[in-house]
Protein backbone atom coordinates (compact mmCIF):
# COMPACT_ATOMS: atom_id res chain seq x y z
CA UNK A 1 0.00 0.00 0.00
CA UNK A 2 1.04 3.60 0.26
CA UNK A 3 0.98 6.53 -2.08
CA UNK A 4 1.88 5.79 -5.70
CA UNK A 5 5.06 7.57 -6.72
CA UNK A 6 3.37 9.49 -9.55
CA UNK A 7 0.77 10.96 -7.20
CA UNK A 8 3.42 11.79 -4.61
CA UNK A 9 5.49 13.59 -7.25
CA UNK A 10 2.46 15.62 -8.33
CA UNK A 11 1.73 16.66 -4.73
CA UNK A 12 5.34 17.68 -4.16
CA UNK A 13 5.41 19.67 -7.40
CA UNK A 14 2.13 21.38 -6.53
CA UNK A 15 3.56 22.44 -3.17
CA UNK A 16 6.64 24.11 -4.66
CA UNK A 17 4.73 25.89 -7.45
CA UNK A 18 2.54 27.76 -4.99
CA UNK A 19 1.59 31.31 -5.86
CA UNK A 20 1.67 32.31 -2.20
CA UNK A 21 4.72 34.23 -1.03
CA UNK A 22 5.80 33.64 2.58
CA UNK A 23 6.00 36.69 4.78
CA UNK A 24 9.24 37.70 6.50
CA UNK A 25 7.63 36.76 9.82
CA UNK A 26 7.30 33.18 8.61
CA UNK A 27 10.97 33.11 7.68
CA UNK A 28 11.85 34.42 11.15
CA UNK A 29 9.65 31.78 12.81
CA UNK A 30 11.24 29.06 10.74
CA UNK A 31 14.78 30.17 11.57
CA UNK A 32 13.91 30.54 15.28
CA UNK A 33 12.40 27.06 15.33
CA UNK A 34 15.52 25.65 13.73
CA UNK A 35 17.72 27.50 16.21
CA UNK A 36 15.68 26.23 19.17
CA UNK A 37 15.78 22.66 17.93
CA UNK A 38 19.55 22.89 17.47
CA UNK A 39 19.89 24.19 21.04
CA UNK A 40 17.79 21.27 22.25
CA UNK A 41 19.84 18.73 20.33
CA UNK A 42 23.10 20.13 21.71
CA UNK A 43 21.79 20.06 25.28
CA UNK A 44 20.35 16.56 24.75
CA UNK A 45 23.65 15.17 23.50
CA UNK A 46 25.46 16.61 26.50
CA UNK A 47 22.89 15.14 28.88
CA UNK A 48 23.01 11.75 27.15
CA UNK A 49 26.79 11.62 27.40
CA UNK A 50 26.69 12.47 31.09
CA UNK A 51 23.91 9.93 31.72
CA UNK A 52 25.87 7.24 29.88
CA UNK A 53 28.89 7.73 32.12
CA UNK A 54 26.81 8.08 35.28
CA UNK A 55 24.87 4.89 34.55
CA UNK A 56 27.81 2.91 33.17
CA UNK A 57 30.03 3.21 36.22
CA UNK A 58 27.62 1.67 38.77
CA UNK A 59 26.33 -0.90 36.26
CA UNK A 60 29.78 -2.18 35.39
CA UNK A 61 30.87 -2.06 39.02
CA UNK A 62 27.81 -4.03 40.12
CA UNK A 63 28.39 -6.67 37.45
CA UNK A 64 31.90 -7.24 38.79
CA UNK A 65 31.14 -7.08 42.54
CA UNK A 66 27.50 -8.04 43.25
CA UNK A 67 26.87 -11.80 42.93
CA UNK A 68 23.27 -11.42 41.70
CA UNK A 69 24.27 -8.93 39.00
CA UNK A 70 27.22 -11.08 37.99
CA UNK A 71 24.92 -14.07 37.52
CA UNK A 72 21.96 -12.33 35.88
CA UNK A 73 23.18 -9.31 33.87
CA UNK A 74 24.78 -10.33 30.60
CA UNK A 75 26.32 -7.88 28.13
CA UNK A 76 22.98 -7.15 26.49
CA UNK A 77 21.37 -6.25 29.80
CA UNK A 78 24.25 -3.98 30.69
CA UNK A 79 24.02 -2.23 27.32
CA UNK A 80 20.25 -1.82 27.71
CA UNK A 81 20.61 -0.27 31.16
CA UNK A 82 23.21 2.21 29.98
CA UNK A 83 21.53 3.08 26.68
CA UNK A 84 18.09 3.34 28.30
CA UNK A 85 19.37 5.97 30.70
CA UNK A 86 21.10 7.83 27.89
CA UNK A 87 18.07 7.81 25.61
CA UNK A 88 15.75 8.98 28.38
CA UNK A 89 18.14 11.80 29.32
CA UNK A 90 18.43 12.87 25.68
CA UNK A 91 14.70 13.09 24.98
CA UNK A 92 13.78 14.66 28.30
CA UNK A 93 16.48 17.32 27.92
CA UNK A 94 15.60 18.09 24.30
CA UNK A 95 11.94 18.44 25.21
CA UNK A 96 12.64 20.72 28.17
CA UNK A 97 15.09 22.86 26.20
CA UNK A 98 12.79 23.36 23.22
CA UNK A 99 9.82 24.15 25.47
CA UNK A 100 11.89 26.64 27.49
CA UNK A 101 13.04 28.33 24.28
CA UNK A 102 9.46 28.57 23.03
CA UNK A 103 8.31 29.96 26.38
CA UNK A 104 11.10 32.53 26.33
CA UNK A 105 10.19 33.49 22.77
CA UNK A 106 6.48 33.87 23.51
CA UNK A 107 7.23 36.04 26.54
CA UNK A 108 9.50 38.24 24.40
CA UNK A 109 6.79 38.60 21.75
CA UNK A 110 4.19 39.43 24.40
CA UNK A 111 6.48 42.06 25.95
CA UNK A 112 7.10 43.61 22.52
CA UNK A 113 3.36 43.89 21.81
CA UNK A 114 2.52 45.49 25.14
CA UNK A 115 5.41 47.96 25.09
Amino acid sequence: MGIPSEMRDIWIQRRTDSFLIPSPAEDEKKSRAEQYSQEGIRAGIKAAAIAAVVSAVPTLTAVRKVPWAKANLNHTAQALIISGASIAAYFITVDKTVLESARRNSRAQFDNKTA
